[in-house]
């Protein structure tokens, strides 16, 4: 079977090709925003394409082409059960609710006296999120009433950029003084803060709706377990200094002792329930107990080659290197 693969630099296209070339798999470069991409699909029997919650292009094109393919019995990854709730927070509360997997508990709200009313009655902290966004973006803490109502206010007004450079300034400075980022990195992060992002100018803002989520206290990290096919990796994710947050802090710890066989097993049960090619798991726990934070099929591809090994469905961890790369490939070949 040859493969295509929609190339882009940093993305798990970079580990795709390189498999491929290193395992002498027929495959060819396409270009998936060409008018002509499905023609260009004719002697291939799948299609790769990382696409990405930033890219406006990739927003507007990834899903219409790949379920369409699938839909015409074209192997496709990632395949509709696996993205089309991708970068939608929203969509996965009802997705995991419906299977009745271990979210943290969860509020939407698409009418601004209900929210309100809600927020009168409801006990704090909160965490308030929109329902895109990656790598703890356009996630804040909300101490007490008064915030809350600020965001549904917002919410139910003039809405949200789909970029806050304030926001964003104030964490890559944080993160510089720290010593986690270099100056040339902060400063970069800094033009960008000015200048915006492509995807933000053309995105409609945020509005008509709010979303929030319990926060659970007493976790000084999240739980990152991927799911691709039979397979399972784990690293844990220290929450950033002075912060809840843990998605984006870059201090990460692979360890086997550190992840409970309970936690693994959990999210091997859920993807199985989500028939997904592919999800990552955030977890925290409370009492105990794993609960999901949010899901997604993708994740930064250089995080996890640290991992020592993988669980299997039994359970049992098999040392060694780890490439999940190779296995998303593996699993659109042979299906």
């Amino acid at each position: 079977m040859k493969i295509a693969i929609h190339h882009s630099p940093g993305s798990f296209s970079d580990r795709w090709i390189a498999y491929c070339k290193q395992k002498k798999i027929s495959y060819k470069i396409v270009n998936c925003y060409d008018n002509n991409i499905i023609k260009q699909l004719d002697d291939c029997g799948a299609l790769l394409w990382h696409h990405h919650h930033g890219n406006y292009r990739d927003v507007l094109a990834a899903k219409p082409i790949l379920f369409s393919l699938e839909q015409a019995s074209s192997n496709v990854f990632p395949d509709f059960n696996t993205a089309w709730h991708f970068d939608d927070k929203v969509a996965q509360k009802y997705l995991l609710e419906a299977i009745n997997a271990p979210l943290v508990p969860s509020y939407v709200f698409y009418d601004k006296e209900e929210a309100l009313n809600w927020a009168k009655a409801t006990s704090y902290p909160k965490v308030f999120k929109l329902k895109g966004g990656a790598g703890a973006a356009n996630v804040k803490l909300v101490a007490n009433e008064k915030e809350a109502r600020k965001l549904i206010h917002k919410a139910f007004g003039r809405g949200f950029s789909q970029f806050d450079n304030l926001a964003y300034f104030k964490d890559k400075f944080k993160k510089w003084k720290e010593g986690v980022i270099n100056l040339n990195t902060f400063l970069r992060a800094s033009a960008r803060s000015v200048i915006g992002t492509d995807y933000a100018k053309i995105a409609p803002r945020e509005k008509g709706y709010v979303y929030f989520q319990e926060f659970i206290p007493n976790n000084d990290s999240d739980y990152r377990i991927i799911v691709i096919g039979e397979k399972a990796i784990a690293i844990k994710r220290m929450v950033r200094k002075n912060d809840f947050r843990a998605s984006g802090s870059g201090t990460f710890y692979y360890e086997k002792k550190l992840f409970e066989n309970d936690l693994i097993k959990t999210a091997f049960k859920v993807a199985d329930n989500l028939k997904t090619q592919c999800c990552a798991f955030d977890f925290v726990y409370q009492d105990r107990k794993p609960l999901i934070v949010e899901i997604s099929y993708g994740f930064a591809s250089s995080g996890y080659d640290k991992c020592p090994g993988y669980w299997t469905k039994d359970l049992k961890f098999h040392k060694g290197e780890v490439i999940p790369y190779h296995w998303m490939v593996e699993d659109v070949i042979s299906n």
